[in-house]
């Protein structure tokens, strides 16, 4: 079973920084692809960024290329997003989300099969 856990969400104003991780059960976490989406209410999930089996592989959403990070940590099955001059556009609920031999080119969540359960960030304005 495969159980994916989020954390570092909060509040925070304009301009300033969040980190969240996900934590991934399981001796396989080298073999996901593993993806951050968001959500805020009223509006479809959202592909946020999401890195291959290689760390060397990222892919980016247009309104977060340039200000947020993602990377992986196999030695902790831990995936982070790095989120910087966040923006009261950024406020959701935040999820990661997990593809066994998947592509971090892959921006459907429908491609995702596990997920965790989300962690709300809010950006004041």
């Amino acid at each position: 079973q495969v159980q994916l856990v989020e954390s570092g969400g909060g509040l925070v104003p304009a301009g300033d920084s969040l980190r969240l991780s996900c934590t991934i059960s399981g001796r396989t976490f080298e073999t996901y692809a593993v993806a951050w989406f968001r959500q805020s209410p009223g509006k479809e999930r959202e592909f946020v960024a999401a890195v291959g089996m290689s760390a060397t592989f990222t892919h980016y959403a247009d309104s977060v290329n340039g200000r947020f990070t993602i990377s992986r940590d196999d030695t902790q099955n831990t995936v982070s997003l790095q989120m910087s001059r966040l923006e009261p556009e950024d406020s959701a609920v935040y999820y990661c989300a997990a593809d066994r031999y998947g592509s971090s080119r892959n921006r459907d969540p429908q491609k995702y099969e596990y997920w965790g359960q989300g962690t709300q960030v809010t950006v004041s304005s």
